[in-house]
């Protein structure tokens, strides 16, 4: 009987871990043959995924040349949300063979939540690969998982290296090097068919580009990334996120005194102007209205008492975005993945505000007003 594993998921899109997790999976079971099943709509994800054919296609180009990797429309073309113990039942139906359903570590804690786990368990056997920074108690959960459905899970030795989707995105829709996250053929697939592109986003983005150099779009690119995660969790809406994101830092090398109508405050630092001065072009070039946005953009350096969650968020993704190399970050990091958004955003208040007075450099009092507000309670 025939080994074939199956590999499931949005594909949105396909990245280089997709493929080294395939290619492990194949050698580590033994099998005849994976099928790698793109989803229509996956049940646990809100995310608006690329059209169904884009997402074919750039699987396609991911696995072309590689043994025993099928790709298969099935779910796609079935339509409608796509429930793995459904898929796996028609498998089974239709090809004689052992079939094993090949999932990540992290998914494995809200498996019962899952349509029918218990028939996906007889129907397949289970097999996990680990994840990079994940620190779940693997053990524990093969005792509950062997409590809950008579059986064990494989434990894979493939460690799938941690890659965000979202990056992914983001950085198409900036026009930059995808070089690190999938293969030449499918950079160059997303960049012809503007998979990615947002119309309603684009001259947005056209403006920062305009007005950055690669080396601040690729941070700009991650401070959007990184809050763009906690956007759903936060009831924010994300093309508000990716606004804020993409333009806290439009006036990084804007001279001030050339854009007519804006006058720096006397007592303003230079490391603070950038913000200010990007709040007021997004609002007078640009002619954007959205107040919380504006008020992202404008405080994300400073701070300041009473700030949104957007500007919260804004501000604490500047500091935490996976580029950021200072002593301490890894710290907030860990905050940002594991505490709330106003336990990590105080967090960093403290960081810079800190850092600012051991390196004897100016505190914008703005800085002062939001450490006295939210750390010590003050309010003044």
């Amino acid at each position: 009987m025939e080994k074939i594993g199956v590999l499931g998921g949005s594909f949105n899109p396909v990245h280089n871990e997709h493929v080294n997790i395939a290619i492990n999976a194949i050698k580590e079971l033994g099998l005849d043959k994976l099928i790698i099943m793109p989803t229509f709509v996956p049940p646990h994800k809100n995310t608006v995924l690329a059209p169904p054919d884009h997402r074919l296609n750039m699987l396609k180009k991911a696995f072309f040349g590689i043994d025993k990797v099928e790709i298969s429309d099935y779910e796609i073309k079935k339509g409608g949300t796509s429930y793995t113990y459904l898929t796996l039942t028609h498998l089974k139906e239709t090809l004689s063979c052992e079939l094993y359903f090949i999932f990540g570590e992290d998914l494995l804690g809200g498996f019962n939540t899952w349509r029918h786990p218990e028939e996906i368990t007889k129907l397949a056997n289970i097999a996990v690969f680990r994840r990079e920074n994940y620190s779940e108690d693997f053990d524990k959960i093969q005792q509950d998982f062997i409590k809950a459905y008579g059986k064990p899970f494989i434990k894979l030795n493939y460690l799938g290296k941690s890659v965000s989707s979202t990056a992914i995105r983001v950085f198409a829709m900036l026009g930059l090097s995808l070089e690190k996250f999938v293969s030449k053929p499918v950079e160059e697939y997303i960049y012809q068919n503007d998979v990615f592109k947002k119309e309603n986003l684009s001259d947005y983005v056209d403006f920062a580009k305009g007005l950055l150099p690669e080396k601040r779009l690729i941070h700009t690119a991650s401070v959007i990334s990184c809050a763009l995660i906690k956007a759903e969790e936060l009831g924010l809406d994300k093309d508000d996120v990716f606004l804020a994101g993409l333009l806290h830092d439009v006036a990084k090398y804007v001279d001030y005194k050339t854009v007519k109508g804006f006058t720096k405050p006397l007592d303003m630092p230079e490391p603070v102007v950038h913000a200010f001065l990007g709040e007021y072009m997004a609002r007078n070039i640009l002619g954007i209205k959205n107040e919380e946005v504006l008020d992202a953009i404008k405080y994300h350096t400073s701070g300041k008492p009473e700030m949104s969650k957007l500007a919260k968020l804004i501000f604490v993704a500047d500091m935490v975005e996976e580029g950021r190399t200072y002593d301490g970050v890894e710290e907030l990091r860990r905050y940002y993945e594991t505490k709330s958004l106003d336990e990590c955003f105080i967090e960093c208040l403290k960081e810079e505000t800190i850092h600012l007075k051991n390196k004897k450099q100016p505190v914008y009092q703005l800085t002062l007003d939001a450490f006295n507000y939210y750390v010590t309670g003050k309010g003044e």
